[in-house]
């Protein structure tokens, strides 16, 4: 694990913070994505390496994130949606239907 600290020295107060604050932003919906990816789904597991087979599972993962993020009617985590999903065929349905 490594930590990284940048400093950023400006007069303009505001625009500093603002900034600072959207850098943030940017890297805690990137770390998010991955992170959940890496969880739910196991792609740092995937060994696919042939053709194009990396980008079309990562399309498949990005897809069914965006699925499985849509179910409201299931109060869990995604990788517990996932499961409930792989266990149960109607459930599966719905979720693809939604």
């Amino acid at each position: 694990m490594t930590i990284e600290r940048r400093c950023f020295l400006s007069s303009l107060s505001s625009e500093v913070r603002a900034f600072a604050s959207a850098a943030r932003a940017h890297r805690g919906v990137e770390h998010g994505l991955h992170w959940i990816l890496a969880l739910a789904f196991r792609e740092d597991e995937c060994r696919v390496r042939v053709g194009h087979g990396a980008e079309n599972f990562a399309i498949l993962r990005h897809v069914a994130l965006t699925l499985l993020r849509q179910e409201r009617t299931t109060h869990c985590g995604i990788k517990a949606i996932r499961l409930l999903c792989e266990w149960d065929e109607s459930y599966l349905r719905k979720v693809l239907a939604d």
